[in-house]
């Protein structure tokens, strides 16, 4: 394994992100074609998620549901470009859209150092899929994979995490393995307006538990398209 802080910024993987009927994938220079984290977990939700999302879209009405879903959208690239910004040394500009949400998130930066990848995409060729990292650096001192959200109301729990903690070993295991690191941590940041951002921080044993959990959903999902890995 290659000690964290033994080199600067991680070399950049090349690949062309594509979108075929509302579908991520990433295609690498040599023609391999892998679907996004977010592909996977779509397309490997269980009913009870499924429910769960049609209940709360007829609660509100289809288009308000569509409408938020949009602004949320929104709300998070703007932030996410911002925070981005901030960890390359660029100067932070925040519309008033963004402002609460940068205001709640960065507090928590001022300890994140030693960043050595910041939106980047990384692979797994073995398990078959791809996705976009928010970021690999050392939060208090500790070699940890960063992942920013945001939301208008606290969390307050693992349980109102639903596939953030699947979303962070997917990186956690893509990262490891295309750079051959050894990063044990995970960092989880949700920025929430008018409020310091919440942070979950995930020890060795809740990464290999959730880990578990993703493989499960990555295979699940070749095997319903014939594959098996």
């Amino acid at each position: 394994m290659t000690p964290f802080n033994s080199g600067g910024l991680l070399p950049r993987y090349q690949a062309k992100q594509v979108k075929e009927a509302g579908k991520q994938y990433y295609v690498s220079a040599e023609g391999d074609r892998l679907p996004s984290v977010t592909t996977i977990l779509n397309a490997t939700k269980p009913p009870e998620d499924w429910d769960r999302l049609m209940n709360w879209k007829q609660r509100v009405g289809i288009e308000q549901a569509a409408q938020i879903s949009q602004t949320a959208s929104r709300r998070g690239t703007g932030t996410h470009r911002h925070i981005q910004h901030y960890l390359e040394g660029k100067e932070v500009n925040c519309p008033e859209a963004i402002r609460p949400y940068w205001d709640s998130v960065q507090p928590v930066l001022t300890s994140v150092e030693a960043v050595r990848l910041v939106e980047g995409i990384v692979v797994h060729d073995d398990l078959g899929y791809a996705g976009i990292v928010d970021c690999v650096a050392s939060y208090e001192g500790v070699p940890c994979i960063c992942e920013w959200k945001t939301a208008n109301k606290p969390k307050r729990s693992l349980d109102h995490l639903y596939d953030y903690p699947l979303q962070i070993a997917a990186y956690w295991g893509a990262v490891n393995r295309l750079y051959d690191l050894d990063i044990q941590h995970a960092l989880l940041a949700i920025a929430v307006p008018d409020l310091p951002a919440e942070v979950f921080w995930f020890e060795q044993d809740a990464i290999a538990h959730y880990w578990q959990q993703w493989e499960t959903r990555v295979k699940t999902y070749w095997r319903r398209l014939g594959y098996f890995r």
